[in-house]
């Protein structure tokens, strides 16, 4: 059994990615015609589909943009 300092020291990395509302809806199509070419190669879709869900459910952030 691992210890708690090994499990914690193999956490992968997280990127946070901050996308307009028209960014969302292209990465979203763009991940689910990935989706449609892995099932017409026979494919397995698990991560694509893991992925959409993330984009899906992810928190919305109102930021202020400094220019």
């Amino acid at each position: 059994m691992k210890s708690r300092t090994e499990v914690l020291t193999m956490r992968e990395t997280k990127y946070h990615a901050y996308l307009d509302s028209e960014e969302r809806t292209i990465l979203l199509h763009s991940l689910v015609e990935l989706k449609n070419q892995l099932i017409q190669q026979g494919r397995y879709t698990d991560c694509v589909d893991e992925l959409i869900v993330k984009v899906i459910n992810a928190p919305v952030k109102k930021l202020k943009v400094l220019v």
